[in-house]
């Protein structure tokens, strides 16, 4: 069940909340529930998944030998090198 809810908020962040909410495809009131949700949710286990990453696992197939440290390690050393 939904229900209405009145905020007060600076005019400037409501313009900008409005329009990441337009670039998204999203409206408002999803992007606050989903926030109100994820700050309230005190029985979400720590290894549980977020809702953005939820949404990407599984996109991307990796060889099985895919070596992650490595991988990760030469990426940090060519940035930092």
């Amino acid at each position: 069940m939904t229900t209405k809810l009145t905020l007060t908020v600076e005019k400037t962040i409501i313009e900008k909340a409005k329009s990441y909410a337009k670039r998204t495809g999203r409206s408002l009131s999803d992007i606050i529930e989903k926030y109100l949700e994820s700050i309230t949710n005190d029985e979400k286990d720590d290894n549980e998944l977020s809702p953005k990453l939820r949404k990407i696992v599984g996109v991307v197939k990796l060889p099985k030998n895919f070596d992650e440290e490595k991988e990760l390690r030469t990426y940090l050393e060519k940035k930092h090198l």
